[in-house]
């Protein structure tokens, strides 16, 4: 999983870290709804306190500007807080459900009740998003959580193990450190609820070690999410918002579009549009521009430099320096569909550009692949959209603006097959902390003799007449 040395004192208190919160669960600490408003707020606090110390960590990480980390952490985070305070009492109320005729009288509800110990390993690419995000919805379903945050970020990760306990109940929230003998360490616990956000093989790790334990789990993961640029695109706007998409964190972002493809009659013009938006954006020497971000380490730049050769020919971009961990904004054209970098996500500032003959051909590419996270279409003509739509399986389809939907609380966010299991953001988060248990009230009369045995061809009758 993660890369790191062991730390045996705390992979030993690990099992005891666990247990302490098992017994604040097991006390009924986190239930009331007042607590869990407490710990949200208390949460929000952090980030407004924190919020310069969260910046210098990512870019200490990342080399990300200050802008793009309120846009990717703080101002996100603070969106899914305030729309989960609004709402936990109505989400939290048990829903009332009709009972059929032959239960009569009686009465049934939907409770929603916390899981009890909830394990969250994040990623590096967003450190405290992709962490406390989901920690919100573990809070407000009244979870304890362990959070694991990843050590490829490890300005981040000693930010969030100094600070969360300032701010959160330390009975009930845990922050454990560490590389893969501690992320080991803790799949071989037993948790009533695992979130893993990350790539599909660690994702496959996390499911295996799950089963063990019966454990449910939420796999966010990743994939190759494409962006479909149709003939009667805006290509200008178009242009500009796939770089923007792309170029966001440096391409590592889980929905960046990570190939394009376009019908070929405006291909050339989509290619000058896009190159256009990259000097706007960053200048004529992109190396020097404060708004784009670094490579997290060497084995990643170094994985992105393979995959650009035999990539296809380079439009734009191509310069890297390893010493900076900086690698260009980089398109390629005439890209083969067998080369390896269409074969994994890329998770960096690389866009393959491919030309199609038609939206169906761009479908059957997409099909042919696993399912992604996300796809982008890019089309004015509605029945291009909708072709799109109901011919395709992903995580969630955009029109005209790439990861746009990942900001919308009203939305939920995640993949299926390959690119992930189970969603959540608003009330989506709240859904998946939260067991769904079924309650369901019978009054003692009238004790109806019909529904016991003996069986009477009258007391069939009744039975299906009521049934």
């Amino acid at each position: 999983m993660d890369g790191g040395e062991p730390h045996s004192a705390l992979l030993e208190s690990i099992p005891f870290t666990i247990e302490r919160l098992r017994k604040s669960f097991a006390s009924g600490r986190t239930r009331p709804l007042q607590y869990r408003l407490k710990q949200l707020s208390a949460l929000e606090r952090m980030l407004k306190d924190c919020e310069s110390e969260i910046c210098q960590a990512v870019r200490m990480d990342l080399g990300r500007s200050e802008l793009e980390t309120r846009i990717i952490e703080t101002s996100f985070i603070w969106r899914e807080i305030a729309f989960a305070q609004k709402r936990l009492h109505r989400w939290a109320r048990p829903e009332r459900v009709r009972t059929p005729l032959l239960t009569q009288p009686s009465a049934a509800s939907i409770c929603r009740e916390p899981f009890g110990v909830v394990l969250i390993i994040g990623p590096w690419n967003a450190p405290f998003q992709l962490v406390l995000a989901p920690l919100i919805g573990a809070l407000a379903a009244g979870n304890c959580a362990v959070i694991k945050p990843s050590d490829l970020a490890p300005a981040s990760s000693s930010l969030l193990a100094a600070e969360l306990p300032r701010y959160l109940d330390l009975e009930c929230i845990q922050v454990v450190e560490g590389g893969i003998s501690e992320s080991t360490a803790l799949l071989a616990e037993r948790f009533d609820y695992i979130f893993y956000t990350g790539n599909p093989r660690v994702g496959r790790i996390v499911l295996e070690a799950a089963a063990k334990h019966l454990t449910p789990v939420t796999l966010e993961l990743g994939g190759k999410s494409p962006c479909i640029v149709d003939r009667s695109a805006n290509l200008k706007a178009s242009a500009r918002r796939i770089v923007w998409g792309k170029l966001l964190n440096a391409g590592q972002v889980c929905v960046a579009p990570d190939y394009v493809l376009v019908d070929e009659t405006v291909e050339n013009a989509l290619l000058m549009h896009m190159a256009t938006a990259i000097k706007e954006f960053f200048g004529k020497n992109p190396r020097t521009s404060p708004h784009i971000a670094r490579i997290v380490n060497q084995g990643h730049f170094r994985r992105l430099l393979r995959l650009i050769d035999g990539g296809g020919e380079i439009f734009v971009g191509g310069e890297a320096s390893e010493d900076e961990l900086y690698i260009a904004p980089t398109i390629l054209t005439k890209t083969p569909p067998n080369a390896p970098i269409m074969q994994e996500e890329i998770f960096g500032p690389i866009l393959p550009v491919l030309s199609v003959k038609s939206v169906e051909e761009a479908i059957a590419f997409i099909n042919q692949k696993e399912k992604p996270l996300a796809i982008y279409v890019f089309a004015e003509d509605t029945s291009v959209r909708r072709q799109v739509i109901n011919s395709t399986s992903s995580g969630a389809v955009t029109v005209n603006y790439p990861s746009l939907h990942v900001a919308l609380s009203c939305l939920p966010f995640g993949g299926v097959g390959n690119s992930g299991m189970g969603a959540y953001h608003g009330r989506a988060s709240f859904e998946t902390f939260s067991h769904h248990k079924s309650v369901f009230w019978k009054a003692s009369w009238p004790d109806l003799s019909f529904a016991y045995a003996p069986f009477s061809k009258l007391k069939e009758r009744i039975v299906r007449m009521l049934m």
